[in-house]
């Protein structure tokens, strides 16, 4: 039950018939018409900008406009209170206590559909996200992006949307060769006590080889290590598949399972790089030409060559993007349009790319190419996720992959724990720098979010224990007519906007807000807890040592709430603390 939505249909109907009345004039469209959550200084539930959006057409001023159209609306509804109007014309709803009543029992008896944007049309998306190179474990540097993507599906899935959350596995290019060279130069320090070439600046230095090492050893007893060019195509695939061993325990560490993997290598092998070109020229969407040096190059330096370029500038860009290299050889670019065709093939609503910080500039090159390949605006959506600065002991607590002291993402989890790890990482816009501070995280205040929240859900449970009842079980009354207070309609009104953050996270793909808006209800919940200290009556299990059947589904409503966002966010709700 979205109640925002309810009362916009409501408005929207009510201003059709005072149209067909002559009583005011109505556009074509609704677009701008919104019902909205009121900012908290207005003793209101709901608000409404109907005034405002046609006053220029009924050459009106918002305010008079109010004034024809509140009444309506009040006369209409027997749940409201009263109808404010406030400057510069926003209509304000308050409505009567019993509406509340209401509101509970229809989410009580609908608690697994609560939040669904019914209405809404389900499409078929497709999230990439991770897709970190299969050269070594994953690193807190993947880590955001990682619960992005997966709490983006989450929601998506939740909001009863199809997914398909994906990993393409970039197992092609000199990374590979310089990957593969660094387990062979491993392997023969395991096997023959070799020194492992610590000077050469493009292997992969890190400890987890040795493992890598091992395993290859242990399972192929049949391989020669004598010369590596005699067994690089051999152990470049068992290479790969040990990190991707390795990338997938610490995937399935942060609670992330991935529906598919895509090699890079098998599109390129299967020609589907010469497949994009060829569908690009057929299409007159390339062209040869010349690229000029990039703004800040030394131009004396830069030499001009003719390349194979797609049309990039046509879809927005701001230069046209080569496909071919000098060489004949294509470009990383190349093989990217050529997995993207191959998702575009796969018939998805909406493809959605997780990038790293250091991929933005990658954006309007690669979401130009699906529009070419597509035919259609903005069927690619990228998100970005910034920075992760981690603090510890106060301090900037810096890594380096290249040099293998960095901090995996197993010993992250290992350090705070799997639910503090993605509830700090989606606690913030993906958009903007996070702070990840060991200490804080581990503290048991207000100050820690996912604390707080935890520790609401498992209050809940303490008074359910108490009575013998089982919180996870539903709750059966007969009789819901209630007189709740205002201390209580303050929570029942965070819980209405529960609708309203599911399909905004949703359509705008922000995820953030879940977190956001569940430590406000865990706050509203926590403060309302505390006023039982002072006043009995406040209680929720009375001198009697029972609660009474409002109080019951009201704390139901909270706690299916806060299990069904912690569900999204990937994070447990244990029922003691």
């Amino acid at each position: 039950m979205n109640i925002f939505e309810l009362y916009l249909d409501k408005i929207k109907s009510i201003i059709v018939n005072l149209s067909k009345e002559r009583k005011i004039i109505i556009p074509e469209t609704f677009n701008g018409i919104n019902s909205e959550i009121p900012p908290t200084k207005f003793d209101c539930d709901i608000s409404t900008n109907v005034a405002m959006v046609l006053s220029k057409l009924n050459k009106k001023s918002p305010m008079d406009l109010a004034e024809i159209i509140s009444p309506v609306i009040k006369e209409n509804d027997p749940l409201i209170q009263t109808i404010t109007i406030v400057k510069p014309g926003f209509i304000n709803i308050k409505f009567k206590p019993i509406f509340w009543s209401n509101f509970i029992k229809e989410i009580i008896l609908n608690a697994k559909s609560f939040g669904i944007n019914e209405k809404q049309k389900k499409l078929n998306y497709l999230v990439e996200f991770v897709s970190a190179n299969p050269t070594g474990p994953l690193h807190v540097g993947h880590c955001r992006g990682a619960i992005l993507g997966d709490v983006i599906s989450n929601v998506l899935l939740f909001n009863n949307h199809k997914v398909t959350k994906e990993y393409y596995v970039n197992d092609y290019g000199n990374q590979i060769i310089n990957f593969t060279k660094s387990v062979y130069f491993r392997i023969r320090e395991v096997k023959f006590g070799e020194i492992f070439p610590n000077d050469n600046p493009d292997l992969y230095p890190g400890d987890y080889l040795i493992d890598f090492a091992n395993n290859i050893i242990n399972s192929n007893t049949d391989l020669n290590y004598d010369t590596y060019e005699d067994i690089s195509e051999k152990l470049t695939a068992l290479s790969i598949e040990q990190a991707l061993l390795l990338i997938k325990r610490n995937l399935k560490s942060l609670g992330i399972n991935h529906d598919s993997f895509v090699s890079e290598k098998k599109i390129v092998l299967n020609k589907e790089v010469e497949s994009v070109v060829s569908f690009l020229e057929t299409n007159n969407f390339v062209y040869k030409g010349k690229i000029k040096a990039p703004a800040g190059e030394d131009n004396k330096n830069w030499v001009e060559r003719e390349q194979l370029l797609f049309k990039s500038t046509d879809f927005g860009d701001d230069k046209d993007r080569a496909l071919q290299k000098s060489d004949g050889s294509w470009t990383y670019f190349a093989s990217d349009v050529a997995y993207h065709k191959n998702k575009v093939d796969r018939k998805f609503d909406y493809l959605i790319n997780i990038l790293g910080a250091d991929h933005a500039g990658y954006i309007k090159r690669i979401s130009s190419s699906v529009d070419a390949l597509s035919g259609t605006k903005n069927k690619l959506i990228c998100k970005i996720s910034q920075l992760v600065k981690l603090i510890k002991d106060n301090k900037p607590f810096k890594m380096s992959k290249r040099k293998g002291d960095y901090i995996t993402v197993d010993d992250l989890i290992e350090e705070v724990g799997k639910d503090a790890t993605r509830f700090i990482m989606l606690n913030r816009s993906s958009d903007v720098e996070l702070d990840f501070d060991f200490d804080a995280v581990k503290d048991k205040s207000k100050e820690n979010p996912l604390y707080y929240v935890q520790y609401c859900y498992a209050r809940i449970s303490s008074v359910f224990r108490h009575l013998d009842k089982d919180l996870n079980s539903d709750v059966k009354i007969d009789n819901y007519n209630f007189e709740y207070t205002e201390d209580e309609i303050k929570i029942l009104k965070k819980i209405s906007e529960w609708p309203k953050c599911i399909d905004t996270s949703s359509t705008k793909l922000e995820p953030h807000r879940i977190p956001i808006y569940l430590y406000e209800l865990a706050s509203e919940f926590h403060s309302y807890w505390n006023l039982g200290k002072q006043n009995p009556e406040k209680r929720f299990i009375n001198d009697q040592k029972n609660i009474s059947d409002s109080k019951l589904v009201f704390l139901k409503s909270i706690s299916n709430v806060i299990k069904s966002g912690m569900n999204i966010v990937g994070v447990d709700t244990p029922e003691k603390m």
